[in-house]
């Protein structure tokens, strides 16, 4: 009998599962279960099993919130200059250009105007694949703008943030903008015109603390790290351990910091909801 002859190393080569093609497949970070990314894509980028949340891009949240064919994207081609000529591993004018190549965008945020359920609105959306997120003048310019643009159109602000802070390569510039986009929203406070800020995981630093926390109505993704500084600089800081959760969005809803926390898939519809009770 042939097959009773066989080696070990022959079963063994004949048995070897193949391996599956890259890219098309996700293991959730929090259960472990693996999901096909069209599936994965279909549920808005949440886990079919346990409704963890994956870290999507500015172009993701525009296909989530916006109606089809509605966004026209403004002040899209503006970037960085270097007025610090700061150099770190690397010439802060490379680390720009390298990441415009690999990411396709210009910088951290993208700015325009869409519908929501046919309702016009300013929406800005950070992506946290260029450089983190980062704030820079960059940034703060689109952000004002757009104001600017609510302003005069008396559309809704809608703002989606993830980012890890201020850019340090701008070093004061950077800092100036939580001051600029805080004057600008202020502004739209003045003139009765509603501003809904969403964040998301990460939203830290000087984001956290100007526009992200200033919204009308502020709205966070479940279990978001949402904060200032980290947990573990404020535990060196303070001496003592953090309270269970710290950082969540589940903890700063308790604390009246957060409004409402939206699962991804209901995200535009909740906001719907808002914008036509306070509008």
């Amino acid at each position: 009998m042939a097959w009773f002859k066989r080696t070990k190393q022959n079963i063994a080569a004949d048995t070897q599962a193949k391996d599956l093609p890259d890219g098309l497949w996700e293991k959730c970070p929090d259960c472990g279960e693996i999901i096909h990314k069209k599936q994965l894509e279909l549920n808005c980028w949440t886990c079919i099993k346990c409704s963890h949340h994956f870290r999507i891009g500015s172009e993701e949240y525009i296909k989530i919130l916006i109606d089809d064919g509605t966004f026209k994207e403004i002040n899209k081609k503006m970037r960085s200059a270097d007025p610090l000529e700061f150099t770190d591993s690397k010439k802060y004018t490379e680390r720009v250009s390298s990441t415009i190549k690999s990411t396709g965008l210009f910088d951290a945020i993208k700015t325009g105007l869409g519908e929501i359920d046919g309702k016009q609105v300013c929406l800005a959306v950070m992506d946290f694949r260029f450089i983190g997120g980062s704030m820079g003048s960059v940034v703060g310019e689109k952000i004002s703008r757009l104001c600017d643009k609510a302003l005069k159109n008396k559309s809704p602000l809608i703002i989606v943030s993830a980012s890890g802070g201020a850019r340090m390569m701008e070093g004061a510039l950077s800092l100036m903008q939580m001051a600029k986009t805080s004057a600008k929203l202020a502004l739209l406070a003045d003139a009765h015109i509603p501003y809904i800020s969403v964040l998301t995981d990460p939203t830290t630093g000087g984001t956290t603390a100007s526009y992200a926390m200033l919204g009308d109505i502020n709205i966070a993704e479940p279990n978001a790290l949402i904060g200032f500084a980290g947990p573990r600089v404020i535990k060196q800081t303070i001496g003592r351990d953090l309270p269970p959760g710290f950082q969540t969005s589940e903890f700063l809803q308790e604390q009246g910091f957060v409004d409402a926390i939206v699962p991804r898939k209901e995200l535009k519809h909740k906001i719907s909801t808002f914008l036509n009770l306070i509008s």
